[in-house]
């Protein structure tokens, strides 16, 4: 794991204090500050400038969601991962369009929350499996950010769109859609060509453009 730098933002100030001797054990991350709320969050994070915020969904004032839109619009190079309670499907869904790079449920274990920590710095996506479950569920029942017809994508590139718009990870996809992961690599290729994007995170981007 490549040394990490944290800003954890929870209106909880136990649950944060409980988080920042978990992290302090680890040799390669480092925590940098701490904010209560979104208002903080937006104040902090570009003086520290942190790898990756931790971030809580429910917060008095400004949420979590909405922090992370307004850094994500800010400073598009912020990772944030959040770190909640809430299961609530539309909650995940608003966070990842909002452009968070992962949704944790703070049940999650010491090591899910380690991984997902590194695989978001290094700008992978990471959900928790209960959540992950969720998601496969909406898209197998048609809740999903299909994009218009006049978008040069075939059928199945819509499916792998719409995921990567979410955050899911190339595992997730294959999984979701009964496809090997090569399959869906293939497909993201073709997408990022076909819609002149870069990257996954740019796929986001254009997503929460495309249904703003």
């Amino acid at each position: 794991m490549a040394f990490i730098r944290l800003l954890i933002v929870d209106n909880h100030t136990l649950f944060r204090q409980g988080l920042v001797s978990l992290l302090h054990s680890e040799p390669e991350l480092e925590v940098i500050g701490e904010a209560a709320s979104g208002e903080e969050a937006l104040q902090l994070v570009p003086k520290l400038r942190p790898d990756v915020v931790l971030m809580d969904v429910k917060m008095p004032g400004i949420g979590g969601v909405e922090a992370t839109r307004r850094l994500v619009e800010r400073m598009p190079q912020t990772r944030i991962l959040m770190l909640t309670v809430s299961e609530e499907e539309e909650n995940l869904f608003a966070a990842i369009q909002a452009g968070a790079r992962g949704y944790i449920l703070k049940n999650a274990d010491a090591d899910e929350l380690l991984e997902a920590i590194s695989r978001v710095h290094a700008g992978e996506a990471m959900i928790s499996p209960a959540m992950t479950f969720r998601l496969m569920k909406a898209l197998r029942s048609g809740g999903v950010l299909a994009p218009p017809p006049e978008l040069p994508l075939t059928s199945r590139e819509q499916d792998v769109f719409d995921l990567l718009a979410r955050g899911a990870s190339n595992r997730q996809i294959a999984e979701a859609l009964t496809i090997t992961e090569n399959t869906v690599k293939t497909h993201v290729r073709s997408i990022l060509e076909k819609l002149e994007l870069r990257n996954r995170s740019e796929v986001a981007a254009y997503a929460r453009r495309l249904f703003s």
